[in-house]
């Protein structure tokens, strides 16, 4: 599991917090107060063509109106750089693999990686794929953050952190903001949001370790009948041929949106590399789970270590998702559609989001936009959001996009079939501040980057022959194949969906959207729904019997085995204006199909199945409303706990100790506030289910692979409930004993009394779920626990108890292989659009649009959201003046345009 940044440069931080606190009470926070923006009044900013208005709401919201998209993205870059630039700094060092450059040498662990990925190299050739257009609004964004840049003139002057940094990165000069260092902050939000890789790098490095049935049962099949789809068969089904893209020599093509070639893939061999299950046996010598027990654990070992290296920027993890939802007009009180959508990311102050709005004063072809919603700081337009037109939301679909080959290398070459082959190989410095340089050696085959030579303290593998008679060189590595290294055009997706009118526009847009593949909800003012799944999806052969491509390492020598294209988007799920008026997409399943193969490794579908059926009830008792929107993203029943509970209340226990805290359950409604009725019942669930998963899952599993209680656990406990004789109940670490699924379940119980006892009270009508389930929005660099409590007390919130809990739709998630209930990632920011009129939708953020500690809107919103309240979200230029509270006019300055 990745560690927070703060994590990893907390000890030479906590010397230089020292020398930051003494000096702060000689300065005063006068010095840190010089880094807040100026709001109101006028600023000249070289190279605009025309004034740039920017009104601000109470929260600090602002909205940036233009004549020209170079002015209004010109605008942009200025006020992101006001509010989040150490946000953006700090995004573009971790990004590009110049962390050490900024933080020294806690940060040349995570350079390494990041280098030996690419992602900067990768940028750099995805701008020039841009559009024209494109290209210009990066450069006038860009201008516009170097424009204040300049103006503040020294990184002193920029954000509080740079006081802290000063003492280990003395000399630190901020350089100037280019438009790589924006399209390089797509590959980390990309790597958050990839696909399987966690688990098929986890089903690796299990084969030999548990029986083959034992661990096909940690990763059971989409529960479709129970679960529905985003689409069902009535909605989309495949087209009979599916035409495919080329591939270069890596598996990808020559641009992110190749053309189909004529003719299409009518032959089944076709059909097959798309995904059907259960493929032919492979051929003699190919890669089988025999083969795989331990050939392949130390290679695979070294690569997940590499990739702990990487902080999380946007969220990772089981619990990453997000919850959306549209219907249509005949289902809703205005007779127009309602969309809304929650991102399920990492919590962190600040937020990943920045709420803005971007306007042309005239919307025309030569100035098109009129947008609003929620940006990242350090990219220009808006990712989630609204404009005139149309509306949109985001979910991931999380397609299975990375797959890893066994790489069977001599040196600097690798084996194809019978001959070696040289591997790519360049030299990588590493600036280190207050260090010397670092010399990395970067190897890359034909499948991607060598991840596994990241790691060099960990002996080499060559320890086990492989079986099947498949000749080694007995030292085997780990090469990546990632979309995300696939130069794509991302950045024009965001730009054409900011511009969109209609439904075709927006089919436009996701055609562009290569990485991360997300689900695409829409609506429009003309009372359009519609779904689309874009993205770049692999086609290629799975290497094991019988199972999904990509569900296993495969034999890096076996060319078969390469990716062979990608699905071509026409043949990627959409739809149009579903019969029902509803579209549910929360993570789960695509479709109830195979084909195209999407992923193995979708969410299991309790939140998508809740919200459903949640939207149902309420329709049978009148129209829906924005505020019924709201409540159901604040739904914290479980769909789970249903499934469980009647296990648990058949289960004797000894004494009015233990069946005092087992009938909180008796009554339960499965919901889980955070205080009130219902949250002490919930603080024992959860204490017992946790319990549970230990003991089924770490008598058997290595502690880094612990069950996390999210969707997939859910799943495995219901399979398992119905089988009371499976191996997984007795606990291997009592030899001669074999454990029934009654005494675990017994076992669990009592623990969890005993827990609570401990943690809370004796006395359970004192329990409450918030004692246990609770939040800390952390600062990246200065927000944990090994730096002072005088300096977390300006940088982070205050620890609050959370509502909600892992796979519901008030997902505050939870990871019970941390042997933690702290919230690991939320809903990252809650929005509902009302497309019968756009100033009625509403919008709220987990933190606030300021990125500075001491400034007003550091944080203004946690308080509301955490509470489930929104905020009115004014989009017309009416409502905007009507909430106007700042007005900052950005005019020409002495270079003029």
């Amino acid at each position: 599991m990745s560690r927070p940044l703060w994590q990893r440069l907390a000890v030479p931080l906590v010397a230089i917090l020292v020398v930051v606190l003494v000096a702060s009470a000689v300065v005063g926070v006068g010095l840190t107060r010089r880094a807040l923006p100026q709001t109101s009044g006028e600023v000249e900013v070289p190279g605009l063509d025309a004034s740039v208005e920017v009104v601000r709401d109470e929260r600090g919201v602002p909205h940036i109106y233009a004549d020209t998209p170079r002015d209004l993205f010109r605008g942009q870059g200025y006020v992101a750089a006001q509010e989040r630039f150490f946000q953006m700094d700090l995004r573009r060092h971790v990004v590009s693999g110049r962390l050490a450059e900024l933080v020294g040498p806690s940060g040349v662990e995570t350079d390494k990686v990041i280098r030996t990925l690419g992602w900067r190299r990768v940028a750099e050739q995805e701008l020039a794929l841009l559009s024209p257009q494109a290209r210009t609004y990066l450069q006038a964004y860009a201008a516009g953050v170097n424009a204040y840049l300049d103006e503040r003139g020294g990184a002193s002057t920029l954000g509080f952190e740079y006081l802290v940094l000063a003492q280990s990165a003395p000399g630190y000069q901020v350089r100037p903001w280019d438009e790589v260092d924006s399209l390089a902050w797509l590959k980390a939000m990309a790597w958050d949001l990839r696909g399987n890789y966690t688990d098929e790098l986890a089903r690796g490095r299990l084969v030999g370790q548990v029986s083959l049935q034992q661990l096909g049962g940690l990763y059971p099949p989409y529960p479709a009948d129970e679960h529905p789809p985003i689409l069902s068969r009535d909605e989309w089904s495949p087209p009979r041929a599916v035409p495919r893209p080329p591939a270069d020599a890596r598996g990808g093509t020559d641009g992110p949106v190749a053309a189909p070639p004529p003719g299409g893939a009518d032959d089944p061999a076709d059909v097959g590399r798309l995904g059907e299950p259960g493929p032919p046996s492979p051929p003699a010598g190919s890669l089988t789970h025999s083969w795989l027990a331990g050939a392949g654990d130390d290679a695979l070992g070294r690569t997940e270590a590499a990739f702990a290296a990487v902080p999380t920027l946007v969220g990772r993890g089981e619990g990453i998702g997000s919850n959306s939802w549209v219907v249509s007009g005949e289902h809703t009180s205005t007779g127009m559609p309602l969309l809304a959508n929650d991102p399920h990311l990492a919590l962190s102050q600040p937020s990943v989001w920045m709420q803005a709005g971007l306007h042309c004063r005239e919307v025309g072809p030569e100035c098109p936009f009129d947008v609003s919603g929620f940006t990242f700081a350090g990219l220009p337009g808006v990712v989630i959001g609204h404009n005139q037109s149309v509306a949109w939301a985001f979910t991931n679909m999380d397609p299975d996009v990375t797959d890893f080959y066994l790489e069977d290398t001599e040196g600097n070459t690798v084996r194809r079939g019978d001959t070696f082959e040289p591997l790519e190989v360049r030299t990588e410095t590493i600036r280190v501040a207050g260090g010397d340089d670092v010399e990395l050696t970067v190897r890359e085959s034909s499948h991607g980057p060598i991840v596994s030579d990241v790691i060099e303290t960990i002996g080499l593998m060559g320890n086990q022959a492989p079986l099947d008679g498949v000749r080694t060189s007995r030292r085997l590595e780990v090469a990546l194949a990632w979309t995300g290294l696939e130069p794509a055009t991302t950045a024009e997706a965001i730009f054409l969906l900011n511009a969109a009118t209609g439904w075709e526009d927006f089919r436009e847009a996701a055609r562009h959207f290569a990485v991360p593949a997300q689900n695409l909800l829409y609506a429009d003012v003309e009372g359009n729904i519609g779904y689309q799944a874009p993205g770049l999806v692999p086609v290629r052969e799975s290497a094991t019997h019988d199972t999904p491509p990509g569900f296993y390492p495969a034999p890096g020598w076996e060319e078969r085995y390469a990716w062979q294209g990608w699905v071509d988007f026409d043949a990627l799920p959409h739809v149009l204006n579903p019969d029902d008026g509803l579209i549910v997409a929360a993570n789960q399943a695509v479709t109830a199909g195979s084909r195209p193969f999407l992923t193995s490794e979708s969410d299991k579908g309790y939140r998508a199945t809740r919200i459903l059926e949640l939207l149902q009830e309420g329709m049978e008792q009148g129209p829906l409303t924005v505020q019924d929107m709201s409540r159901i993203q604040l739904d914290d029943t479980s769909a789970f706990a249903p499934e469980l509970l009647p296990y648990l209340l058949a289960v004797d226990l000894p004494g009015d100790f233990y069946t005092q805290a087992q009938d909180l359950l008796r009554t339960w409604d499965g919901s889980a506030p955070a205080s009130g009725e219902g949250s002490a019942a919930a603080a024992y669930f959860y204490a017992t289910f946790s319990n549970l998963l230990e003991a089924v899952f770490d008598d058997e599993l290595p502690p880094d692979l612990g069950a996390t209680g999210n969707s997939r656990s859910m799943l495995i406990v219901e399979d398992l409930l119905s089988d009371p004789d499976s191996v997984w109940w007795d606990d291997k670490r009592t030899p001669g004993v074999v454990e029934s699924r009654d005494e675990v379940l017994r076992s669990a119980l009592v623990e969890a009394r005993l827990d609570l006892t401990r943690v809370i009270s004796k006395d359970p009508a004192g329990w409450t779920w918030g004692d246990l389930h609770q939040v800390t929005l952390e600062h990246e660099v200065l927000g944990g626990e090994d730096i002072p409590g005088v300096v977390r007390s300006m940088v982070n919130s205050p620890t609050l108890p959370a509502p909600g809990s892992s796979a519901m739709v008030n997902a505050f998630n939870w990871d019970a292989s941390t042997g933690s209930f702290t919230v690991t990632s939320g809903p990252s920011m809650r929005m509902v659009v009302d497309l019968a009129d756009l100033d009625a939708s509403t919008w709220v953020d987990h933190t606030g649009v300021s990125g500075h500690p001491f400034a007003p809107g550091y944080g203004d919103q946690t308080q509301a959201w955490l509470a489930g309240e929104t905020f009115p979200w004014a989009f017309t230029r009416g409502a905007v003046e009507e909430a106007a509270v700042d007005r900052l006019v950005l005019v020409p300055g002495p270079s003029g345009g």
